[in-house]
């Protein structure tokens, strides 16, 4: 059985307890952790913040899907999943995706693979505030393509 946690949320998550909880089984023998931040350049034009909007209840679906996925795939024991909304600055934390397995192989395919669903699948949109102004972000090819080797 997979537990998992799934969060959208406007403040910042604790790194630490985020793996102090996926990590406490005896049975768990690998936890990768893969945190994302807002850059300070994209595009070539540097960045000052970052405001995500999302629709709950598709966001919610879609992460839980994606989770499911992944846990067909890999002999996952536990998994976290926490993304921000709202106004972000540079430097700032917007995901963590963790996965914790009795074994790494498992741990770090299912956290790539639930990292490259979340870029692509699921419903954020992401607003940047540049020197140049505001832009929404579009979908990267190279998010696109990540996709094609699952």
């Amino acid at each position: 059985m997979t537990d998992i946690q799934i969060a959208v949320q406007e403040q910042p998550f604790d790194q630490n307890a985020v793996y102090q909880w996926l990590s406490e089984q005896h049975s768990i023998g690998a936890t990768v952790i893969f945190v994302g931040k807002v850059r300070d350049l994209n595009l070539g034009d540097e960045v000052s913040s970052l405001y995500l909007e999302h629709y709950p209840a598709m966001t919610e679906k879609a992460l839980n899907e994606i989770v499911a996925q992944a846990k067909v795939r890999w002999d996952i024991q536990r998994v976290s999943v926490i993304h921000r909304v709202g106004l972000l600055q540079t430097g700032d934390e917007i995901v963590l995706v963790g996965v914790s397995s009795a074994h790494r192989g498992d741990a770090y395919h299912a956290n790539e693979f639930i990292m490259d669903f979340l870029k692509s699948k699921a419903p954020f949109w992401k607003k940047e505030q540049t020197n140049q102004g505001e832009r929404w972000i579009e979908a990267r090819e190279s998010d696109k393509e990540a996709l094609e080797k699952w």
